[in-house]
Parts: structure tokens; sequence; C-alpha cells
């Protein structure tokens, strides 16, 4: 039997490891999850929603232990407390929206017809969750599919092994049924198996654009709803008349929070001439005050990456863009912590250019490159030049010129003045080879769900 194990980036050992599900045990599952799930979708909406806000809650009670895992899994550090600000934001934004967001579309209610369209639960939905944040990534699809009436079932990366199972523990003993929510562990031949075999009526991945191929081969022939966010290169545009110190501290934070594993994470960003050497040196002073070291001290600010290979990555493209005349300008001496391993330094890079691969290949790490620009026109020809479209960051006192720009940008989201958020209410979505699909907001419910018509005829004396 083969084992699904979660190296640790703090230490380099094996911290957890689980067995990888047979395929006929895996079926078993699926099927318990479709005999349950007409059960579940009769149910009350409310209740369905208050079982879910009680499964929040019951998890937010074992915030202390699920801190420290996240710090021995995948390296963020305990001083920021987990990810519960954001999932219960979520949770609670889409409970909120639940009843308008399935509300039927009433076309006609007359003594001749009834008319309207109804939304019905897919059925059976598959959620595969990332590592980088594997709770706020995993509710933003968990949520709303329970409430709109799903049974779900998760399986999260190897690097956070222990999330999905943790997340079920957690809604099963607030009162959610076991059958409708399941947690997998499941290897990349056995979950394509399951797919490519229809065994799910919708399928969201969060993950790398390869993973999402690999999802879209499976699914190849099976017309199974697809939802898939994948890589990203998010840029930041700063114009002349910036709050400049707000940017330099949005913009720092986004590149290099979570050691720059964030999925809209700022990864190059385009300064106007005018304040760009000022944006420069304030944002090395920035960067500069980081401790790196070990995640499970609260004095940490940034911990490894999740793990070597993903630093390696890092480490490879500064180097190369250093090699075609970039420059590297945060002082390694810094940071003696950097073990050439999964401990790695922040980095700001100017002298970049788009023939870089760190300028247009995503990074995913903290470092970040800045290129001077003379104008609005430049900006946009730059920010576009990217096989990536989830978020851009525009920096400028003007609502109006924000949005003129937004329109030419090939994007998902266009942020003013912040960054590096995902707010509930709007869809979360990405175009080019960042994906397909969208989550939360109304939107999501309805990816969550499909349309049913209903032409009623009455019978009149």
């Amino acid at each position: 039997m083969s084992m699904i194990k979660c190296i640790s980036p703090v230490n380099g050992e094996v911290y957890a490891e689980r067995p990888a599900m047979p395929l006929e045990l895996a079926k078993q599952a699926v099927a318990h999850a479709r005999q349950a799930q007409k059960a579940w979708a009769r149910r009350p909406l409310d209740e369905r929603v208050n079982l879910v806000l009680s499964g929040v809650a019951r998890l937010n009670e074992m915030v202390d232990e699920v801190v420290p895992e996240l710090a021995w899994q995948m390296g963020r550090p305990v001083r920021y407390g987990g990810e519960f600000k954001g999932f219960n934001e979520r949770s609670n934004y889409v409970a909120s929206i639940a009843a308008d967001a399935l509300q039927p579309i009433l076309v006609e209610d007359s003594d001749r017809f009834g008319r309207r369209i109804e939304r019905e639960p897919h059925g059976v939905v598959f959620v595969i969750a990332p590592w980088n944040y594997p709770y706020m990534t995993a509710i933003n699809t968990v949520a709303p599919a329970l409430m709109a009436g799903n049974t779900v079932i998760i399986k999260h990366a190897s690097q956070t092994i222990l999330v999905g199972e943790r997340m079920v523990r957690a809604f099963v003993e607030a009162g959610v049924p076991a059958d409708v929510f399941q947690n997998v562990f499941l290897d990349h031949e056995t979950t394509a198996a399951l797919i490519a075999a229809k065994s799910f009526d919708f399928v969201n991945f969060t993950g790398s654009v390869e993973g999402g191929r690999s999802i879209e081969r499976a699914a190849a022939g099976t017309f199974t709803g697809l939802g898939l966010e994948l890589g990203g290169k998010d840029p930041g545009y700063v114009m002349e008349d910036a709050d400049l110190d707000a940017a330099v501290d949005t913009l720092m934070d986004g590149a290099t929070f979570n050691s720059g594993q964030c999925c809209c994470g700022i990864e190059r960003i385009y300064v106007h001439e005018s304040l760009y050497d000022a944006f420069v040196e304030k944002s090395v002073a920035w960067v500069s005050n980081y401790k790196l070291g070990n995640p499970l001290d609260p004095e940490t600010t940034l911990g490894p990456m999740a793990h070597k290979r993903f630093a390696a990555t890092v480490r490879e493209q500064i180097s190369d863009a250093i090699s075609k005349g970039a420059k590297a300008l945060v002082d390694p001496k810094l940071f003696p912590q950097d073990d050439g391993g999964a401990y790695l330094a922040p980095q700001v890079l100017v002298d970049v250019d788009h023939s870089m691969a760190f300028m247009r290949e995503e990074t995913f790490g903290p470092a970040v490159g800045i290129m001077k620009v003379k104008s609005d026109s430049q900006a946009i020809e730059l920010m576009n030049d990217c096989q990536y479209g989830l978020t851009v960051s525009l920096w400028t006192k003007d609502a109006d010129r924000a949005s003129r720009i937004g329109r030419d940008l090939e994007t998902g989201t266009v942020f003013m003045n912040r960054a590096d958020y995902l707010d509930p209410a709007l869809c979360w979505t990405g175009v080019k080879e960042t994906g397909r699909g969208g989550s939360l907001s109304v939107i999501g419910f309805q990816n969550l769900t499909r349309p049913k018509s209903y032409h009623l005829k009455k019978v009149t004396a």
C-alpha cells in the first residue's frame, strides 16, 4: 500500500503520512456520497446553512491544534494565527446570501401558468485543495456546495495532508452527516481514474496549470463540470499620484506574506518613473525587516517555503534573472537563516525585463521584480504580457482612471489601492492560463448548481 507523506519544511522530516485509498474503496466513498445527496438536498436550506456554520464554529474551537499543524505542514508562522479570519469571513458571507442566490427566478405565477427557473445541486462535488491556503481555498467551494445541497468529497495536497481530515472531523462533529462531507487520501492515478469514470458531478481544483491540464484530460468526454484556479503572476502598477507609503506597505506584503506563496500574491511591480527611485528604496527597507526562521517561534515573521523544491525554483529564477542583468537589492547577510533549502530570504530585483522568466513565469516565492514605466499604456502592455490573469493592483487616487485601465487588463479582478485579498461578495475568477469558472459571490452558487426550468400549464375550468 502506497503512503502519502507530508515532508515538513521546518526540519525536512516526515511530519504526517496516510495510506493512499485504493480505487475500490474510493468508489465506495463516492457511492455513499451519492446515496446521501438527495436526502441532504431535501433538508431545508436554513438547516443546511446552519450545519455548515456549526462546522465552521467547531473548527474554530480547534485553533490551538490547527495553527501549529499548519506551521509544521507548510511553514506559515504561528504568529499569524492560521487562516481563521478569511475562513470565517467567507463562510459567513456565503451563508448570508444563500437564500437569495438560490431563490427561483419567477417568470410567471398566474391562473394559467407557473413558469420559473430553480437552482438544483449538481450532486457530488469533488474538491481538490492546495497547500498554500488549505483552509480558505477549500471553504470557497465546500461551504456553498454543501449549502446548495451537494455532497462533498475533499482531497488535499500531500503537503497539507491533515487539513481535509480536520475539516471533515469538525463538520461531522457539528452534525453534518458523515457521508455528506468526506475526506479522502488519493494518489494522482486514482484521482484521474475516478474523474474519468464520471464519479463526480462537479470538480473544483486549485493548483498548478499542469495539474489543471491533468484534470481536463481525465474529464475529457465525461461532460463533468470543472472549476479551475491555476497559476498567477499578478502585477501591481504604481501611478504618479499614488500614496507611496501605502503602496509600498501593501505591495511588499502582497509579494512576501506566506513566503510569497499566495495565489494572488504580487510578483511584479511597474512604477511610474517619477516615484520609481523612492518606491524601490522604501521597498528594500520594508522587506529587510523580516525575521526569517522557525515558524513555531512567535518572533518569526517569515517562515520557510512549503518545500525545498519550491524554494529551488525561486532561486533558479533569481539566478537566471541576475545572469541576464538584473540586480538583487536585499543583502543576504541580513538573513543568515537562509539555508539553501526551504528557508529562503526575501528578495527585490531591479533592472528586470520581460526577457526574464522571473517577470513572466510564476515564481510563488518571497521575491518580486520592479520595473520603471513612463505611461499607462506602457504599464498596460507589460501587465498583459503574461500567460496568467488572476488579479492586478492599481495605485492611484483616481477611481475613473483605474476603471479605464482595468477595462484594458486581461485579469479576473482589478484592485485599486489594495492587493492580495479575496472579497467573498465578488466572484473569484481568472482568465488565460489562470483557469476557468469562478467561486464565491452569487456566481459561485450558480456554478455549484444547475438551472432547472418549470413550465406548468394550469388546468382551468
